[in-house]
């Protein structure tokens, strides 16, 4: 494989991306190949320290286009720092969230609409994820999911904020099925693992 793959994660909270991920990886190392594991914001120096300041729930007075353009500016590093060199030499890269976050959680939670994509064009320089795993689950179960555990200000949100985040991703799963791959999170761990690594082995099998 001369060029890498670009694989995303998506979801709201509680949906089990990490679990994914995880079990995605270990699949994939034993089959011999090179994976590379990130998340967003973050994933570099820079990006961790945006990542701080976004999800810091004392910083209540953001303005909604401030944290837009905190989540493009990390992500602009990490593209450029990471991600693009990792699929040009090769490597499997699965970052959990990326830009579909960004027009799930600011065009559709925070109701910004079209400046998101605008600023993100930009940020995400061409790079696009071949494949992108949508996990789905209803907002309220998702949130007693994470119940119990310190929550960061984008959890803190309202439950009408979550609630438009998840449409929005339903309208992304619409938009783009060739690349969205929706999937009821409320399935066994096993069942929703096969179907990601089917798909996944099936790309590759087909480049």
């Amino acid at each position: 494989m001369d060029k890498g793959i670009f694989i995303t994660f998506e979801g709201g909270d509680g949906a089990g991306k990490s679990t994914q991920i995880g079990l995605l990886n270990d699949e994939l190392i034993s089959r011999g190949y090179d994976v590379l594991l990130l998340r967003e914001p973050g994933g570099t120096a820079i990006s961790e320290k945006i990542r701080e300041i976004i999800l810091d729930k004392d910083n209540s007075e953001m303005t909604y286009k401030t944290e837009a353009f905190l989540y493009a500016a990390a992500r602009a590093q990490l593209v450029e720092e990471v991600i693009e060199p990792a699929i040009n030499k090769g490597s499997i890269v699965i970052c959990d969230r990326f830009v579909d976050s960004s027009m799930a959680y600011q065009s559709y939670g925070r109701e910004l609409g079209d400046m998101v994509w605008d600023i993100n064009r930009y940020a995400i320089s061409g790079i696009m994820p071949e494949l992108t795993f949508f996990l789905k689950v209803d907002p309220e179960k998702g949130r007693k999911r994470i119940s119990g555990r310190d929550l960061d200000r984008m959890e803190l949100a309202s439950a009408e904020f979550h609630n438009r985040v998840f449409d929005g991703y339903l309208e992304l799963e619409k938009l783009h099925p060739d690349r969205i791959v929706g999937i009821k999170a409320d399935q066994p761990i096993e069942t929703i693992a096969t179907i990601i690594i089917d798909k996944v082995i099936d790309k590759l099998d087909n480049r």
